[in-house]
């Protein structure tokens, strides 16, 4: 399987120590070039830069199409654009973003999409992690400021729940 992913899920995974989840579920994980530049903080300390840049297994990508209206006026960043292009350009399995406007498009792109929630589920379904691990890792994402909503924790733990997930 491939995925896309964004800035946010690529930060909020290494800040839990869980960037490795990607690798575990996805035979391939692009990530676009300008998506990488902003998360491995060239030049600064941003939070899980280090751990993204000794991911080797990540592929930098930079889409081939450009577009065709500014991203500013969308609303989207460059990264989200470059998600969405390359996404439409390489037809993934997933696309991994976790912004509304980004989710939004992808949707309106007919994308198939995930978020860093959707991927903490699909490590529990695939026994990666444990319920009581991946319940741990939202709360400490949550705790270091990456801004998911709160019903997210409780429908993460439910879903585990009625998968069995022990």
């Amino acid at each position: 399987m491939r995925a896309i992913v964004n800035a946010t899920p690529l930060i909020a995974l290494a800040l839990v120590d869980q960037l490795e989840l990607l690798r575990q579920i996805f035979d391939q994980v692009m990530v676009p070039e300008s998506v990488y530049t902003e998360v491995s903080g060239r030049g600064s300390e941003r939070p899980g830069a280090e751990a993204i840049v000794r991911a080797k297994w990540l592929q930098i990508e930079t889409p081939q199409t450009r577009p065709t209206i500014e991203p500013l006026l969308m609303g989207l960043d460059q990264g989200e654009l470059d998600v969405l292009l390359l996404a439409q350009e390489t037809r993934p399995d997933w696309v991994i973003i976790d912004e509304r406007l980004g989710r939004r498009a992808a949707r309106a792109l007919g994308l198939p999409l995930k978020g860093t929630v959707g991927i903490l589920l699909t490590a529990g379904l695939s026994d990666l992690r444990s319920k009581s691990d991946l319940l741990a890792d939202l709360s400490q994402m949550m705790a270091k400021g990456i801004r998911l909503s709160p019903h997210l924790h409780q429908w993460l733990q439910e879903e585990l729940e009625r998968a069995g997930v022990n």
